[in-house]
């Protein structure tokens, strides 16, 4: 792809975002497989508030990366501050009670339920009656449930998916599928989104819807969202910034303005050999 063909559509980090406190610190993490290494000494942060972009070619370790984050992978060197607060591990439901949501590379929903109960299943955290209380669904456990649905009702409404409110999701196009599991996400009121290739096969409608959502979700929600992308156009239209791995290392990270025009960021997706 020729990175220098695309539109500038952002030149400098807003000052906003600049002197924002990093939500997120990674530092020096190293992530292996056996003999392979996925991750090699690789540090970025993500500010509070922007939409950070990881892109790079295939292979290079992006979802490993935001494994890592969100718990899944352990690295074996490094450390991983968030909130403040450092840590070598977290497992994926403390990183998910600490507020940390996730969507995946390959749609992981509930097929056979619909989408109001997919994006329902997001508020269990929420959740604080017992299993007793809510196999009765009486009294204070009756209310919580209310509470939670009318919140999943209010991003239904902001997805703008009402007509398959009700329609198991198995049915749904993969364009509305992906939206689904976007607001199964939000139901978690995250303050860090991650979002693994949140667009991928997608037709262009489809991108635009998306973007427009990424968007508004840090508008109206102030929610910090870290995303991987294949689709320049969208990573230079909607990001803060970019950082872009390649076999594992990191080899630029700026404004998508910088890195369009990095040489070493052009060589990886050229294919240029090392």
């Amino acid at each position: 792809m020729a990175i220098d063909a695309l539109d500038d559509t952002r030149t400098a980090i807003p000052p906003q975002m600049a002197s924002a406190p990093p939500l997120l610190d990674v530092r020096d993490v190293s992530l292996s497989f056996g003999g392979v290494k996925a991750i090699r000494g690789v540090s970025l942060d993500i500010r509070k508030g922007e939409i950070r972009a990881i892109i790079g070619p295939n292979g290079a370790g992006k979802t490993s990366m935001l494994n890592v984050i969100n718990g899944f992978y352990y690295p074996q060197e490094g450390t991983i501050t968030y909130k403040g607060v450092p840590r070598r591990r977290m497992r994926p439901y403390q990183a998910a009670a600490s507020g940390i949501a996730r969507t995946f590379q390959n749609v992981a929903l509930f097929k056979g339920m619909t989408t109001l109960d997919n994006i329902m299943s997001g508020r269990t955290l929420k959740m604080h009656r017992g299993f007793f209380w809510q196999l009765l669904r009486v009294g204070p456990a009756l209310e919580e449930e209310v509470a939670h649905r009318r919140r999943v009702e209010d991003i239904i409404d902001f997805l703008e998916i009402e007509a398959i409110r009700k329609t198991s999701v198995g049915r749904l196009p993969y364009g509305l599928q992906k939206r689904v599991e976007l607001g199964r996400a939000l139901a978690m009121e995250p303050d860090l989104l991650l979002l693994d290739e949140p667009m991928a096969g997608m037709n262009v409608e489809e991108k635009e819807d998306m973007c427009r959502f990424i968007l508004d979700v840090r508008e109206e929600f102030g929610t910090t969202i870290a995303l991987i992308e294949h689709d320049m156009g969208v990573v230079m239209d909607i990001s803060d910034r970019v950082v872009v791995l390649d076999y594992g290392e990191k080899i630029a990270d700026g404004t998508p303005d910088e890195v369009r025009r990095d040489q070493n960021v052009i060589d990886a997706y050229l294919g240029v050999p090392h």
